[in-house]
């Protein structure tokens, strides 16, 4: 078997809030394999997003080990930190973070900016990937112009743009209704199929259902139990039989 695309071992992370430090991560270990799509699920203040910020390389750990390729990352110059977040990490996110006075086309173009593509290539590959989310018919659409639906497309494929091997997903269904939020996830369904790796970061259960494999974290730990977890609803008890 291949060494895992992330490799998180005994990671540690602490803030000081209110003149107390909270441990925001318990010594959390964690494989992901090249091609997985998996789900990290836990309420408000559970560490979820502490542990997004570190799976796309946005802080650093107090300790433990990060391996992104096989590479520490703990131990890189924040250049370098940068370069892995152009070309390795495609975020994607709840509020779409789009800018509203370019275009959806233009929009997809700016990751592809920073790596210093000549503009015609630029275009093309920005329009490969609104095709990939079936919004090429909207590519010269301001975001306005555009529903919360598309919006969240134009994120994807602008994600999409620069190719990178693993995409960040950070709510990104919870802007959208029903209807619009499962045709998202089966987007991302279709992009896991073609082979990028896929970490989406939810509070919803019903969307974390839709990974291949689901993480629970809680009070900054993991818990994993056969890609499920499940809470009673009924009673308001939470079970998970393995960490």
């Amino acid at each position: 078997m291949h060494e895992p695309i992330i490799q998180i071992k005994n990671m540690k992370k602490a803030y000081e809030l209110g003149g107390e430090m909270v441990l925001a991560l318990q010594s959390v270990s964690l494989d992901i394999q090249k091609g997985d799509f998996i789900s990290i699920i836990g309420p408000s203040g559970s560490g979820k997003s502490t542990f997004m910020n570190m799976i796309g390389c946005l802080d650093r750990p107090d300790s433990g080990e990060f391996l992104l390729d096989s590479e520490e990352v703990g131990k890189m110059k924040s250049s370098k930190l940068a370069t892995i977040r152009n070309e390795k990490i495609g975020f994607i996110f709840q509020n779409f973070n789009l800018i509203p006075k370019l275009t959806a086309v233009e929009n997809v173009e700016l990751p592809l900016i920073y790596r210093g593509i000549k503009a015609t290539e630029r275009r093309e590959i920005a329009l490969e990937a609104l095709k990939k989310v079936g919004l090429v018919d909207r590519a010269k659409h301001l975001p306005p112009q555009l529903s919360g639906g598309q919006q969240q497309r134009v994120a994807i494929a602008r994600a999409l743009a620069g190719n990178p091997p693993i995409l960040l997903a950070d709510e990104p269904t919870g802007a959208l209704d029903s209807k619009t939020s499962k045709e998202v996830l089966e987007i991302m369904k279709s992009l896991n199929e073609q082979g990028h790796t896929i970490i989406l970061i939810t509070h919803d259960l019903d969307v974390a259902k839709k990974a291949k494999r689901v993480v629970r974290i809680h009070d900054g730990q993991l818990y994993e139990n056969g890609g499920e977890w499940f809470a009673d609803t009924q009673n308001g008890t939470e079970k998970h039989q393995s960490k």
